[in-house]
């Protein structure tokens, strides 16, 4: 019922396959195309966000065709930064309950899911809660085969810091630790 601010990162854990999955989701709006050419306009919280992400959803409304245009230059702009990455890309249609609003087919969004090398879920996270969470442990599962498949070699992006969520109280804890390592290392010289 609250609105979650914009850029929010949510972390949850789960099982699949009797392995536990420790997922984060950045959630990043302000994705738009730049007047009405295929150029996407994005913040630079999207790139961090796509340089370090293992899996991407898209996520537009049936019911805004706007929504569903931006997905190609977003994936033409990821693919930029991951060129030869093999990264797992589910694409849902979200609004599955307003069909007599609707801008965008499934067959449409079939079609573009195929074209991106993705999986299609058309969902109505409003009505209930289970397609998405069917969509995102079909997600989960796909990049846990990915990573499984590495041999132990470590997969690109694996090893990166992921963002942290801004709690006030972790930022003031880790300014206070940088503050100590300071002090000690000054006096250790």
């Amino acid at each position: 019922d609250v609105p979650s601010p914009p850029g929010a990162l949510y972390s949850r854990k789960f099982t699949i396959d009797g392995e536990q999955i420790s997922l984060q989701v950045q959630d990043t709006p302000f994705v738009s195309l730049e007047d009405d050419t295929d150029s996407i306009c994005c913040q630079e919280q999207i790139n961090r966000s796509i340089y370090w992400a293992d899996g991407f959803v898209f996520v537009y409304s049936i019911t805004d065709y706007e929504s569903y245009r931006v997905l190609r230059p977003l994936h033409q702009h990821i693919r930029r930064i991951h060129p030869n990455a093999n990264i797992p890309l589910l694409l849902v249609a979200n609004k599955g309950d307003l069909p007599r609003a609707r801008q965008v087919s499934s067959t449409e969004g079939l079609q573009l899911a195929g074209e991106l090398g993705g999986t299609y879920h058309e969902v109505s996270a409003r009505e209930s809660c289970e397609g998405v969470h069917e969509a995102f442990q079909q997600l989960c599962q796909e990049l846990s085969r990915i990573i499984g498949s590495c041999n132990g070699e470590k997969r690109r992006g694996l090893h990166l810091v992921r963002p942290k969520s801004p709690n006030m109280q972790d930022l003031k804890r880790r300014l206070k630790q940088a503050l100590t390592s300071r002090g000690k290392s000054a006096t250790a010289l």
